[in-house]
């Protein structure tokens, strides 16, 4: 299975995927660590995630994937949604909120 392949399985497969530096428990940058907290707040609680610390072919992989050159990635029901600063955003206007309902 090719990198791509597995990225299009995984964010078809789980309804919140989180491609990110570390994991949700002990995340190792603080763009992801601002993600799982938004996710949390948001009451999502089963993240499923993929740290691409560990897989070089994964972390450049992702950034292919989406065409978007910085991790962390969340994916909602298999569409992009966007990295931390957009995140953000889209939980200070609500959207994300009313997203992951």
């Amino acid at each position: 299975m090719s990198i791509q392949e597995l990225i299009k399985e995984q964010v078809t497969k789980n309804k919140v995927m989180l491609y990110m530096k570390g994991s949700p428990d002990f995340p190792q940058c603080g763009f992801s660590a601002n993600v799982v907290k938004l996710l949390r707040t948001c009451g999502v609680k089963d993240i499923a995630s993929a740290n691409v610390l560990e897989d070089p072919d994964l972390r450049q992989g992702i950034k292919d994937f989406s065409n978007w050159p910085t991790v962390p990635q969340l994916y909602v029901n298999g569409e992009f949604i966007g990295g931390s600063d957009i995140l953000t955003e889209m939980f200070q206007n609500g959207e994300l909120q009313a997203l992951l309902k």
